[in-house]
């Protein structure tokens, strides 16, 4: 039995292999394509930009920034230490007395680096 299934498989097989070296031969023509396109000036360099940018430490810092309130909020409450709950709790109402235009801003520069759509999260606010 298990040698009647061996042809099927070898051949289904043999066609994943040859379609993934027809995606990267395409891959590597639309890369080719667009790097014509961007000498002749036809398209801008924004490939180049967006992959200097995901070579820098600004979504990281900004992942820290986040998530450290979260990571002192786990903290206190496994450690049972009041002074950090407390000290957590006056820094978000701190957060939340600030103006609307900053927390705005701060929200829109974190989903500007994830791609999120940060202005839905305030369509409630009033």
């Amino acid at each position: 039995m298990w040698l009647t299934l061996l042809p099927t498989v070898l051949k289904t097989g043999a066609a994943i292999f040859a379609n993934k070296q027809k995606a990267k031969i395409l891959m590597s023509d639309a890369a080719l394509l667009h790097a014509s396109k961007q000498a002749s000036g036809e398209i801008e360099y924004q490939a180049s930009v967006r992959q200097s940018n995901d070579q820098g430490y600004k979504d990281e810092f900004v992942l820290i920034l986040v998530s450290a309130p979260v990571v002192l909020l786990i903290w206190s409450v496994f450690s049972d230490d009041p002074n950090i709950q407390e000290k957590l709790h006056m820094f978000f109402e701190q957060f939340n007395n600030l103006p609307f235009w900053y927390q705005t801003l701060f929200v829109g520069v974190v989903a500007s680096i994830y791609g999120l759509k940060g202005a839905d999260i305030f369509k409630g606010k009033k």
